[in-house]
């Protein structure tokens, strides 16, 4: 068991070691062919990684999939929380937001589908930009998720901490699809 969690890791900080590169020579060619004046810092709402804040309104929702309902963007695109995050203070940037962009807006954000607009709120992040919370829990995407329904980056031990999809009531969601069961021996059971 313990092999197959290392073979797990290792293959995971493989694929995300080639997702850096192209990620970072994207963002690299982006801004050199830019016409606009505006620069993105890592984090903000025009990161390379995470869809575009919305200058209206954004929608938090629910889907269903092997793990149960956890929540999405209005795309469908999964949501997660850090572990090591404060309540309601994001702990992930610079290299983090590039890996795990935040859910920012720059409007109103609701609920739908099961997400409750009550447990939806925003903090302001170090860069200015407003991130999305739900239950206190600021929301990130994964970059190695490319489409609705996509959960990869449940469970992953990166930047200290783990990562886990989050339910619509508010909780981490700690098991994975594989065996149902914690992600990695030593899970992080704390909580707020």
């Amino acid at each position: 068991m313990q092999k197959e969690i290392i073979m797990r890791t290792r293959s995971r900080k493989l694929a995300l070691a080639a997702l850096a590169a192209p990620i970072g020579a994207a963002a690299l060619i982006a801004t050199a062919c830019s016409s606009s004046s505006h620069t993105s810092s890592p984090g903000s709402s025009s990161s390379a990684t995470g869809p575009a804040a919305s200058a209206s309104s954004m929608t938090v929702k629910t889907q269903t999939g092997p793990l149960g309902s956890y929540l999405t963007d209005g795309s469908g695109r999964a949501l997660y929380l850090f572990a090591s995050d404060t309540r309601s203070t994001s702990s992930c940037l610079g290299a983090c937001a590039t890996l795990w962009p935040p859910l920012t807006a720059k409007g109103p954000v609701s609920g739908q589908d099961g997400a409750s607009s009550t447990d939806i709120t925003t903090i302001t992040r170090q860069d200015g930009t407003k991130q999305v919370t739900y239950a206190g829990h600021p929301l990130y995407y994964f970059a190695g998720d490319n489409g609705a329904g996509q959960t990869s980056g449940q469970g992953v031990n990166e930047f200290g901490a783990l990562w886990w999809l989050v339910a619509p009531s508010g909780q981490k969601i700690t098991s994975n699809a594989d065996s149902a069961a914690p992600s990695t021996s030593g899970a992080y059971t704390g909580g707020y």
